[in-house]
């Protein structure tokens, strides 16, 4: 089952929102998404520090992600801004970049526990793309779970690489085997 969902930028205006929909303890366990920004020292920093860095970025000039609302609910997100803004991905030893094309990333998603399986992360991939274009990337990549290999993580806040296939996301790399990159060139 999919419905319609309309997907605004996680601005200063739909903090309130983002904040609902993470929750008291921060989605993925207090990340905030601040993971790609300066990894695993996330877990090291009161989860309020993740929460105020999250919100000053989204005070920023540039939204440092999307979100999709079913009505005045946020029912998911995910992080989209230039790879060379994520720290953390662009010191990466699994996800080195490909190339020196100044792509933009769409590194992590989390939907709302009852819209799971309803087509969020698709229109926030939509979106996603639509956003980089507009801003002038080249390309857009992301790095999702291949669900079809044997032994894949479950951890899927990356995404699943059917779901990039889908939308014209080709394979760049494969750094192991149930851990991809797939790029869409714009």
């Amino acid at each position: 089952m999919t419905a319609a969902y309309v997907i605004k930028p996680a601005d200063d205006e739909h903090w309130p929102a983002l904040e609902h929909l993470f929750g008291r303890a921060g989605a993925s366990n207090g990340c905030w998404c601040m993971y790609w920004r300066i990894g695993p020292r996330y877990t090291e920093r009161p989860r309020s520090d993740n929460k105020s860095d999250l919100r000053q970025l989204s005070a920023s000039d540039r939204a440092p992600g999307l979100l999709a609302f079913d009505g005045d609910l946020a029912v998911g997100w995910c992080e989209l801004a230039p790879r060379d803004d994520l720290d953390w991905l662009a010191r990466s030893r699994v996800f080195r970049p490909v190339d020196d094309l100044a792509v933009w990333s769409l590194p992590c998603f989390y939907v709302r526990r009852t819209h799971r399986g309803r087509g969020v992360s698709g229109a926030l991939i939509d979106a996603a793309v639509s956003v980089a274009a507009a801003a002038g990337a080249p390309a857009l990549e992301a790095y999702p779970i291949d669900t079809d290999a044997p032994g894949h993580t479950r951890n899927l806040f990356m995404g699943i690489a059917a779901n990039f296939a889908a939308r014209g996301f080709h394979v760049v790399a494969r750094p192991r085997p149930d851990r991809l990159v797939m790029r869409r060139m714009l």
